[in-house]
C-alpha cells in the first residue's frame, strides 16, 4: 500500500468486499426497500386473528419472515456501503431511509409479539408442535419466554411511549463528552497536540512519561470539571433500569437484562467472585511492570504504556492470511478453506481509505457472505490478530446461518465473543510457537498478557461497578458524584492492588465509560474470552469428538440459550471454572514474562 491514503474510487476491486450477494446493483436494493411497507401490511392482516387457529398463526410467522429478511438485507448492504464512506452523500441517504422504514414497520407490528404471547399456553403447544412449525418453534418459545413480565396492552403502551425519552441520559452524555468537553492540548516534542477522547489512547501509550501525566490530569480534570452534571445523567439512566425492572415485576434490574439470554444470576456473581480470588496476580504483574519500566512509584498513566517495545514487523496482508490458515488448523481444512476463501475474495474489505470507517468489524446477515471490515496495516503485527478475530465472527455467522432457519439463526452477544477470541487464541500459540526472536517471544506474551487485563479483569471490574451502582438505587440510597466516585476508588484500589499510585481524579474513570448507559452488557467480555481460552484449550489438546462438540456450538445459532449451546461445545459457564481457567492461562502468561524480562 502507498503511504498516501487513496480516495475509495481509487481502491482496487480485488481489495474490496463485493457486496452482490445482497443486491446485484442498486436498483435492486431500491426495490427490495420499497417492498417493506406492502410485506409489513401481509403482517397487519393477521392482526386479532393469530390466536384463532394454527394455520392463522403459520401465516403470519411466514409474512414476518419474509418481512425481516427484506430488513435485515437491505440495511445490511445500505450499513456496508456507508462504512466504505461515511461522508458519502448517497449512502447516507440510503440508511437513513432504511431506519425510517424500520421504523414505521415496527410501530405497525406493535401488536405482534402481545399477540403471540396472549395465545393460550396449552393451545399454542399444540400447534407448534407441529412438523409444519418447525422453522418457527424455536422463535415462539423464545418470545414466550417474557410473558411472566409482558403487562397488559395498555401498560405496554405506556412503556413504549417512553423508549425515546429513556435515551435522554444516554444521548445527552454523549453530546457532553463527545462534543461539548474540551480537554485541551498536550506538549509533545514541543509541539501542542489535540487532547480528545480519541487521541487520550495514544497519549497513555506515550513512552515519555510527562506526556502521559500532562495527558492523564487534564483528561479526568475536564471530567471531574462536570462532576456533577455526569453523574446525574448516569443516576438518571441507572433510575431508569430500576424503573423499567420494578414496571415488569423483575426482581432486581440485574435480573431483567440476564433474563432474555436464561443466564442466571451466579454466572455474574461468580465471574466477580473468581476474578476477586485471583487479584494477587494481577497484582504482580503490576509489581513487575513497575520494575520492567524502572520506576519508583508506578502511577495509574503507566499501566497503557507497552511494556516490551514494539517489534518491527511487516506482514502482507495475503502472509497474514496464511498465518491464519496454518493457526486454525485444528479446525480443519473445510474451515480454513472457507474462511481463507472469504478474507481473499470478496468477503472483506482489507485497507484504509478516505472516509472509510475506522477499526474492524464483522457483518453477517442471513443473505449474502459474512462480510469483514479491515483497514489492515503490514507494519502492525495486531492487525494479523484482527484479521483472526473479525474471520471467528464470520465463520460463527457462516456456520449459523447454514445450519438453522432464518428466524433462530441469530446468536446472542454473551456467544459472540467466543469464536472471535477462539481464533485469536489459536493465533497467539502458532506465532508464538514461531517466533525467531526473544524480542518478538516478549512483545507476544506482553502484549496477550494485556489483552486478558483488558477484556477479563477491567470489563469485570466495570461490571462490578455496575451491580454496586444498581444496588445501591435499589436499596435507597441516591446516587450522586461523591457516592459514584466513593464506590470507584475502592474497586480501582482493590483491583490495581498496593503499588499503583492515583491521582485525585482517578475515579472519575468510573464517570466516562459510555458502556454503562447499556447496563450489565461488559460482563460478556469477560465470560466471552473465559469460554474461548477454555474451549482453545479442549480442542488443541483434544480429538475429532473436541472438535466436533466446537462446530455444534458454531451451528447452534440461536437453537439454544447460550449457557446451552457451550455447554454442548464443552464448556460450562454457569461453573467458575472457565473464568479460573482463564485466569491460570494470565498466570502462566505473567510467570513467562517474569523470567524472561
Amino acid at each position: 500500500m502507498a503511504n498516501q491514503i487513496p480516495e475509495r474510487k481509487d481502491v482496487k476491486e480485488s481489495d474490496k468486499w463485493d457486496l452482490s450477494t445482497l443486491y446485484k446493483s442498486k436498483d435492486d436494493w431500491e426495490k427490495a426497500l420499497a417492498s417493506v411497507p406492502s410485506l409489513t401490511e401481509k403482517v397487519v392482516a393477521f392482526k386479532g386473528k393469530m390466536g384463532e387457529s394454527a394455520d392463522s398463526l403459520l401465516g403470519a410467522l411466514k409474512a414476518y419472515e419474509q418481512l425481516m429478511k427484506v430488513v435485515e438485507s437491505v440495511a445490511n448492504y445500505a450499513g456496508l456501503l456507508l462504512t466504505e464512506d461515511e461522508g458519502n452523500a448517497e449512502s447516507l441517504d440510503m440508511d437513513g431511509r432504511v431506519t425510517m422504514a424500520y421504523s414505521k414497520a415496527t410501530a405497525e407490528l406493535a401488536f405482534f409479539d402481545p399477540e403471540v404471547i396472549a395465545i393460550d399456553d396449552k393451545k399454542i403447544d399444540e400447534w407448534i408442535s407441529k412438523i409444519e412449525f418447525d422453522d418457527y418453534r424455536i422463535f415462539v418459545r423464545k418470545l414466550r419466554h417474557y410473558k411472566p413480565y409482558i403487562l397488559s396492552e395498555k401498560e405496554e403502551r405506556i412503556l413504549s411511549l417512553q423508549t425515546e425519552s429513556g435515551e435522554t441520559a444516554k444521548s445527552a452524555y454523549s453530546a457532553l463528552t463527545n462534543v461539548d468537553l474540551q480537554f485541551g492540548t498536550v506538549n509533545v516534542n514541543g509541539e501542542e497536540k489535540p487532547l480528545t477522547q480519541s487521541t487520550w489512547s495514544i497519549f497513555m501509550q506515550n513512552p515519555d512519561r510527562n506526556v502521559r501525566k500532562e495527558a492523564y490530569k487534564k483528561f479526568y480534570d475536564g471530567f471531574a470539571k462536570n462532576q456533577n452534571t455526569i453523574a446525574a445523567l448516569y443516576a438518571g439512566s441507572v433510575n431508569h433500569d430500576v424503573f423499567m425492572a420494578r414496571a415488569r415485576g423483575y426482581e432486581s434490574s440485574l435480573a431483567s437484562k440476564l433474563y432474555g439470554d436464561k443466564v442466571p444470576e451466579s454466572v455474574y456473581r461468580n465471574l466477580i467472585d473468581t476474578v476477586h480470588k485471583n487479584l494477587p496476580t494481577l497484582h504482580k504483574f503490576y509489581s513487575l511492570r513497575k520494575k520492567v519500566l524502572g520506576l519508583e512509584e508506578l502511577w495509574h498513566y503507566d499501566v497503557y504504556v507497552p511494556l516490551v517495545k514494539d517489534v518491527v514487523t511487516k506482514t502482507s496482508y495475503e502472509e497474514a492470511v496464511e498465518i491464519c490458515r496454518n493457526a486454525l488448523s485444528p479446525l480443519g481444512k473445510d474451515y480454513t478453506d472457507t474462511l481463507c476463501g472469504g478474507l481473499l475474495g470478496g468477503w472483506t474489505d482489507r485497507y484504509e481509505n478516505k472516509g472509510k470507517r475506522s477499526g474492524a468489524f464483522s457483518s453477517g446477515a442471513y443473505t449474502g457472505y459474512p462480510y469483514i471490515l479491515l483497514n489492515y496495516k503490514e507494519d502492525d503485527i495486531r492487525d494479523v490478530f484482527t484479521m483472526a478475530h473479525e474471520g471467528g465472527h464470520s465463520m460463527h455467522t457462516w456456520f449459523s446461518k447454514n445450519s438453522n432457519p432464518f428466524l433462530q439463526y441469530d446468536y446472542t452477544i454473551f456467544e459472540a465473543e467466543v469464536a472471535s477470541t477462539f481464533n485469536e487464541e489459536l493465533v497467539f500459540e502458532y506465532l508464538l510457537k514461531n517466533a525467531k526472536t526473544p524480542e518478538m517471544k516478549n512483545y507476544l506474551l506482553a502484549m496477550r498478557a494485556s489483552d486478558i487485563i483488558a477484556t477479563l479483569h477491567r470489563q469485570t471490574m466495570f461490571a462490578e461497578f455496575e451491580l454496586k451502582a444498581h444496588e445501591s438505587v435499589e436499596n435507597g440510597k441516591p446516587l450522586t458524584a461523591e457516592s459514584l466516585r466513593k464506590i470507584y476508588r475502592e474497586l480501582l484500589e482493590q483491583y490495581f492492588g498496593p503499588e499503583m499510585v492515583f491521582e485525585e481524579t482517578s475515579d472519575m474513570e468510573g464517570l466516562r465509560i459510555p458502556h454503562f448507559y447499556g447496563a450489565f452488557y461488559v460482563y460478556k467480555y469477560s465470560t466471552g474470552i473465559s469460554a474461548a481460552i477454555a474451549l482453545a484449550k479442549r480442542v488443541t489438546e483434544g480429538g475429532e469428538k473436541e472438535r466436533d462438540d466446537y462446530f455444534k456450538f458454531l451451528k447452534s445459532g440461536g437453537s439454544r440459550y447460550p449457557i446451552e449451546s457451550l455447554k454442548v461445545a464443552g464448556v460450562d459457564m454457569s461453573s467458575p471454572a472457565p473464568i479460573q481457567s482463564a485466569l491460570d492461562v494470565f498466570a502462566d502468561l505473567v510467570n513467562q514474562l517474569e523470567k524472561s524480562l
